[in-house]
């Protein structure tokens, strides 16, 4: 493990940790009288995170590795069974610490930001399809940036043009990305509040005349290429630059990240597994920011 690594997971425990302290609720509910926890909620999910970062994408392999070679850091960890089921319980406070992380970056305060859905792939086989947990969420749907069909869910990402998530969704496969990006806004009052006028960037797939008035109804500037046969939009010399920001995105959280390879086989897997790769990369873009890293989204020095 290199010593960039360690010091992120060192800073990424004491921020988990200060963050339990203050606000004891975040903590996954646990009765008053029993056994008291031998593994703190903070030892739990900054290994999640480190496992995200090292490209283990077997829970199994995963604990077997932090036992062998971790144990000066984490000197008890659960057998995989119970450190996923702590995991899933445990989804609340990652999502807090996601959001914690990225408002304490200079690029929290960025005044363009970038949307697009990228597929989440849950299975392949029929049966799979049929009767597994998913099916009812997971759904058929077409990738139309890599020409390639998928069964499974989307993952909506509103983010900084550094990469940093700011808003996020999981959704099946055929949801309409209009519809989710204005429940993203509408969802989060607080992010709206401080961020009034924000441009987004977005591809074709966002238009409409109603949905453009509803977007600029919340204050929001809307940037997309324009659509045969309209008239050239304001702002089409960014698209091809900034478009290609949103795609360079996904692929850290996919090449780097392995988000279809999440392994999950039930919502609540699925969701635990997904939420710690987005809390890897705000991490990594939250201490590079930190240390002053020229490049705030680069994952090199943490993946190995």
């Amino acid at each position: 493990m290199t010593t960039d690594l360690n010091t992120l997971a060192t800073a990424l425990y004491v921020k988990i940790d200060d963050a339990v302290k203050a606000s004891p609720d975040l903590a996954p509910w646990r009765p008053k009288v029993g056994i008291a926890p031998t593994l703190s909620d903070a030892e739990l999910v900054t290994p999640a995170v480190m496992s995200a970062l090292l490209g283990f994408v077997s829970e199994r392999r995963w604990v077997r590795h932090a036992r062998a070679e971790l144990t000066g850091m984490f000197p008890y960890l659960p057998g995989q069974s119970g450190y996923g089921k702590r995991l899933r319980k445990a989804s609340g406070l990652v999502l807090h610490m996601i959001r914690v992380l990225a408002a304490d970056t200079s690029l929290w305060s960025d005044d363009v930001w970038v949307v697009d859905s990228t597929p989440v792939e849950c299975g392949r086989s029929r049966e799979t399809a049929r009767r597994g947990a998913l099916a009812g969420w997971a759904e058929y749907g077409y990738c139309a940036s890599h020409s390639r069909y998928f069964w499974g869910l989307r993952l909506h990402l509103l983010c900084t043009l550094g990469g940093l998530p700011v808003a996020f969704a999981l959704t099946g496969a055929k949801a309409d990305e209009r519809e989710i990006l204005l429940g993203m806004v509408d969802d989060d009052p607080e992010l709206m509040a401080g961020h009034p006028g924000q441009t987004i960037i977005a591809d074709r797939g966002y238009y409409g005349r109603a949905f453009e008035r509803a977007v600029a109804e919340r204050d929001l500037t809307l940037l997309r290429p324009a659509h045969k046969g309209e008239p050239e939009r304001a702002g089409a010399e960014l698209f091809k630059p900034l478009r290609q920001t949103i795609e360079s995105i996904n692929q850290t959280l996919k090449g780097q990240l392995d988000l279809e390879r999440h392994g999950g086989r039930t919502p609540a897997g699925v969701i635990a597994r997904v939420l710690a790769r987005l809390l890897a990369l705000t991490t990594a873009i939250w201490h590079n920011d930190k240390t002053g890293q020229p490049i705030k989204r680069s994952l090199i020095a943490y993946d190995h």
